[in-house]
């Protein structure tokens, strides 16, 4: 199956080439591919702010490259380089508070820092570092999607039809996807027989990324509305929703993309699986509850406007672009380490301690 999975590799949203960084331009898709090069850690950081890229795991490889890029810049300044490189780690983790990939990516490029005790081979080491982040998302990638198909290959119907809601896909990923690399998976497997995606409000993810992924591979893909995600699964028979994550507590509770909590509401009111699918370096076992992550406010004209036109009164607009479903409405948990069903917090304590051991 990875051979399969390997060949239908088409999309791609970070590449490190030459010394710099290029992030597909996620606000012009579908209409445009345009790929934006970057030089400095603030440039990074801007790119990440102002969604140019997006998704927890992509959001934290662009991290790892930001970084190295402000190493280069302060070494070339000279003086108390170390010093000075802190504005860059603050500067990239303030981009984007709620995705924990973002955090963990930058802890591990200090780690690798710290344990260079002279300037010699800097640069070579933490783009090597940087390099690993990338490329062990996308084999995590790979392995995720081969668990959640043995999930839905057990499931009593085949073909499957499923919901999914953002973008969980190659472009929020170092490759193939988390969600969407399990649904695209399910698809070679002859697996599913149709996909409905959220459009997502109010960026739109699931109309302009997601839908272009799944249809460019030709799987059979249907764009809703998201407030007929309740009616779907009561009329359409809806046998999972898949969704990715941004962060996991330690209990398990599920930070997502705002619209992920209702979805989970309404599929145990219909019987419907629930799946969330992220590698363990979205999870946070730092936070006990759902209730500690911080959820990210955007400015309210992402809801008034769309393409800097109005869309609605002039009135004020309250803007979450996350939320979280609590851990008792997550059916099953897939990370590149093991499955978790009805997960919970002893079952992830032991998942992150069967990942320490390896």
């Amino acid at each position: 199956m990875r051979e399969r999975m390997l060949a239908t590799e088409r999309v791609r949203a970070v590449e490190w080439r030459d010394g710099r960084l290029y992030l597909l331009d996620q606000r012009r898709l579908p209409f445009e591919e345009r790929w934006l090069g970057h030089d400095t850690a603030a440039e990074v950081a801007a790119a990440i702010r102002h969604m140019v890229v997006r998704g927890a795991p992509a959001i934290g490889i662009a991290a790892a490259y930001g970084l190295l890029l402000g190493v280069r810049d302060r070494l070339a300044a000279g003086g108390d380089w170390r010093a000075a490189l802190e504005e860059d780690f603050a500067e990239l983790a303030a981009a984007r508070p709620t995705a924990v990939n973002l955090a963990w990516a930058l802890q591990r490029m200090r780690a690798r820092l710290d344990r260079l005790r002279d300037d010699a081979g800097v640069l070579e080491a933490l783009e090597a570092e940087a390099r690993e982040i990338h490329q062990s998302d996308r084999e995590a990638n790979l392995t995720m999607a081969q668990y959640g198909v043995e999930l839905i290959r057990k499931h009593d119907k085949a073909p499957q039809r499923i919901l999914t809601h953002c973008n969980a896909g190659a472009l929020a990923t170092g490759g193939f996807g988390t969600a969407l690399g399990v649904i695209r998976a399910a698809w070679l497997e002859g697996l599913v027989e149709q996909v409905y995606v959220d459009e997502t409000r109010p960026w739109l993810q699931g109309a302009r990324l997601t839908a272009w992924e799944l249809a460019g591979e030709g799987v059979p893909v249907s764009l809703v509305a998201d407030a007929a995600a309740a009616h779907l699964m009561k009329t359409r028979g809806i046998d999972w929703v898949i969704v990715g994550a941004d962060r996991i507590t330690a209990n398990c509770d599920v930070a997502n993309k705002i619209g992920t909590y209702q979805l989970a509401v309404n599929a145990m009111h219909h019987g419907v699986r629930f799946m969330v699918v992220a590698p363990t370096s979205t999870i946070d076992m730092s936070l006990d509850s759902g209730d500690d992550i911080p959820i990210e406010e955007r400015d309210g004209r992402e809801l008034l406007e769309i393409g800097g036109q109005p869309l609605a009164a002039r009135v004020p607009a309250l803007n979450p672009v996350f939320d979280v479903t609590p851990a008792d409405l997550v059916d099953v948990l897939v990370t590149e380490r093991g499955v978790i069903e009805r997960p919970d917090a002893a079952k992830l304590a032991l998942l992150m301690c069967r990942k320490r051991l390896h």
